[in-house]
């Protein structure tokens, strides 16, 4: 199977320009993608261009990952319905970089390597062009006419809000970026998001028109929820790839949380594995859906690839002591920072430690804060085994909490009933 028929498969080509196939079955290509430095994190929504920069290195082929220092502060009009606040070139250098950590952890730039993946700062060569050159120079090949045909500028002009110059100049910097790469550094393909096509496209057109050249370009789906959702979007907002803004275990149970139709989609998109185990993983799945095959396989992959395998064992773990058959020790063997990682979002109250070293009688515990409404109802659940502590039923013999039953000598885990949790915090 060739590259384009691979992606083709896992479902990541939507626009192809004639001649592109060939290229890449001939020769080794050197390809981009733009990366936009608005946060200092990528989130789900990139991984489908750093994969397909990755299928394009496993391929044989040269990888280049562009982030847009330059284009970065004037921002995408791409799909945005109003103009984006301008960003500082101190907030910029600090996202490029964060950027840049996060792009090395899944390409090999090994130099030693003909393929080697590459990175780069548009800002390197727009910093030396004036504003009088670039018209001079790159504008006049261009004609507005093009520049106004395009979607992401039609959708904007036929609203309210209207658009910038400074956003209409955005394709043609983002097409010199093209050009400057295909003079440069031999660079004959860009690929991107579906909603790129225009911006894409205005850079063949420019190498075409200046250079005299051709360059070549396809672009992957944008990714959807099989119900309509946004996809990579939680309660909590973008799910990122940096462990401080999602953690490994939230990011695990993202995916794991996969509808059946999207875990069936995103097993393609977003792993590296092959074809044949893909298509068993998909049959198995079929004939025993309530096992969840499928999204443990997908959540596996995602939290291994983007993260660790031991943020992955964690993860499992910490799925276990919420969900699943664990022990006082498997919590006793959390740091502090893993314990909360894992209660991230369980009630939490705050008892005082002199409560609890004079021994705190546990009726009165349970309804002082407010776990139970009442010291009837907690006796009544507690008699009938329905009050766990540290994942363990309080047996009737326990009738007091004392500093003993600490974990990490601060935390008291309670669980009542059989999903009902809260996080005791000793202050």
């Amino acid at each position: 199977m060739t590259l384009i028929e691979e992606l083709r498969w896992r479902g990541m080509i939507q626009d192809i320009m004639p001649g592109t196939e060939e290229l890449l079955n001939k020769e080794m290509v050197s390809g981009y993608i733009g990366f936009d430095p608005t946060s200092d994190s990528l989130h789900i929504g990139s991984l489908v261009p750093i994969l397909l920069l990755v299928h394009l290195q496993r391929a044989g082929h040269k990888p280049m990952a562009l982030v847009g220092g330059a284009t970065g502060m004037i921002g995408d009009p791409t799909g945005k319905s109003e103009e984006r606040n301008l960003l500082s070139e101190e907030i910029l250098a600090f996202n490029q970089e964060g950027v840049r950590r996060q792009l090395e952890k899944f390409l090999d730039f090994d130099p030693a390597k003909p393929n080697a993946a590459e990175m780069l700062n548009n800002y390197d060569w727009f910093k030396g062009i004036s504003f009088l050159n670039f018209i001079r120079d790159a504008g006049k090949h261009i004609t507005v006419n093009y520049m106004m045909a395009k979607d992401s500028v039609k959708k904007r002009l036929e609203g309210d809000t209207g658009m910038s110059f400074t956003e209409f100049t955005y394709q043609l910097i983002q097409g010199y970026d093209f050009y400057w790469l295909y003079q440069n550094k031999n660079c004959k393909l860009q690929m991107g998001g579906s909603d790129q096509w225009g911006n894409i496209t205005t850079g063949t057109e420019l190498i075409r028109r200046k250079a005299g050249g051709e360059a070549f370009a396809f672009t992957c789906p944008l990714i959807r929820k099989a119900d309509g959702g946004k996809f990579g979007k939680t309660e909590k907002g973008n799910v990122w790839l940096d462990p401080k803004k999602t953690s490994p275990y939230q990011f695990y149970q993202f995916w794991l949380n996969a509808s059946d139709d999207d875990a069936k989609t995103w097993i393609k998109i977003f792993t590296l594995l092959p074809v044949a185990e893909i298509e068993a993983l998909i049959t198995a799945h079929d004939a025993a859906p309530h096992q969840r095959a499928l999204q443990k396989k997908l959540a596996e992959e995602l939290t291994c690839f983007v993260h660790s395998r031991a943020d992955y064992d964690f993860a499992v773990k910490a799925s276990e002591i919420l969900f699943g058959n664990a022990t006082t020790e498997v919590l006793q063997s959390l740091s502090e920072d893993q314990l909360l990682q894992v209660m991230e979002g369980v009630p939490t109250v705050e008892i005082s430690k002199a409560q609890l070293e004079a021994g705190y009688d546990l009726v009165s515990f349970l309804a002082e804060t407010n776990i139970f409404p009442s010291k009837g109802e907690a006796r009544k659940m507690w008699q009938s085994g329905g009050v766990g502590l540290n994942k363990e039923k309080i047996a009737t013999e326990k009738t007091t909490l004392t500093s003993s039953d600490l974990l990490q000598n601060k935390y008291l885990l309670i669980q009542k009933g059989k999903k009902n949790y809260f996080l005791v915090k000793v202050i």
